[in-house]
């Protein structure tokens, strides 16, 4: 297939370069398209902010896109092979993709979209929104959440050594960094909202984390909540009072949603308590004409119900769709 000319309209415009946006354009061109990615940061930006070595929960086969096999050293997928591998599809597939330019704006209808970024304009047949949730995180709404020594995210443990952290979360990537920065020389006190570390942690985790708590090596407050922070501690409403812990660093990983704001913005419907865009299930075309949805942001607030392995589908679903096709089945995708 011909490659569209920078400025040449598109079928498909795609916001977000994640491995979903990226299957998006990849299926379109399949069925004879042509598509253009369009991306605010870095090609799959969301997995570049993940923590450094992080494993995934699927096998490599399960992430995989166009029929391209993911090469991997290990059973579960890697962070750094799973960017590697996405960038690789990308290249190998002379994928049109623009980093760095944030979608302001959807104007038009279907069939004649024009898409303002932050950097010009792209005129499209359809647009699909692939962007994500990871950019967005859930927040405590406490003072002091926005001191500097405080964080939403986690990398690595390296600067957490020799210093009293506390996590906030109970999930994968409080898990996660509240056993790393332990092994690595921190203090780590775990504030949960729960009664107990939630079963959904990746079950190579949770039993390390329980046994390192049984041992005193990491402590929790269970059905705790956090009041304020201030430069030197948390303060932490429990069953049995108010608390005051000693902190020279927190880390706030209670989860992430989707840029509602944007969405609203599209003009797309939203529903339920979890904020869900509305879409067709055959076609993932969203409540407005030509404005698809695929990947985690079909779920608001709901972000463990789509991942990159049953998100796949969407990408498939919408290629067929434009194309004319009849819907594939979840078994075809991924298939060269």
């Amino acid at each position: 297939m011909e490659t569209p000319r920078p400025d040449s309209p598109v079928d498909l415009l795609v916001v977000g370069a994640g491995p979903i946006g990226l299957a998006c354009a990849l299926e379109a061109e399949r069925v004879g398209l042509t598509a253009r990615v369009v991306e605010k940061g870095s090609l799959v930006n969301s997995l570049v902010g993940y923590p450094t070595q992080m494993e995934f929960f699927s096998t490599p086969e399960l992430l995989e896109i166009g029929g391209h096999p993911l090469a991997t050293t290990y059973y579960k997928p890697r962070r750094e092979e799973a960017i590697d591998y996405y960038r690789s599809v990308s290249q190998r597939e002379g994928l049109d993709v623009r980093l760095g330019e944030r979608v302001l704006e959807v104007e038009g209808d279907a069939g004649d979209f024009e898409v303002v970024t932050s950097k010009g304009r792209h005129r499209a047949r359809a647009v699909a929104i692939a962007t994500g949730f990871f950019d967005q995180p859930n927040r405590l709404g406490v003072p002091g959440e926005d001191l500097d020594h405080v964080s939403h995210y986690y990398k690595e443990p390296y600067p957490f050594s020799g210093r009293r952290v506390v996590v906030v979360g109970a999930k994968n990537s409080a898990a996660k960094a509240a056993l790393e920065i332990h092994r690595h020389g921190g203090h780590v006190t775990m504030v949960v909202r729960g009664d107990e570390i939630t079963t959904s942690v990746k079950y190579w985790l949770r039993p390390d984390l329980l046994n390192r708590i049984k041992e005193g090596s990491i402590d929790v407050l269970y059905t705790s909540t956090v009041e304020s922070i201030t430069p030197d501690s948390v303060h932490v409403q429990t069953p049995d009072g108010p608390l005051v812990l000693p902190a020279d660093a927190v880390l706030a990983l209670i989860g992430y949603h989707p840029d509602f704001g944007f969405l609203e913005r599209l003009g797309l419907d939203l529903e339920g308590d979890a904020r869900a865009p509305v879409v067709d299930d055959a076609t993932m075309e969203s409540s407005r004409p030509g404005v698809f949805l695929a990947g985690t942001v079909c779920g608001g607030y709901a972000t463990s119900r789509w991942f990159i392995e049953n998100g796949r589908i969407h990408a498939a679903r919408i290629a067929a769709s434009l194309a004319g096709l009849p819907a594939p089945a979840l078994e075809a995708v991924g298939q060269p």
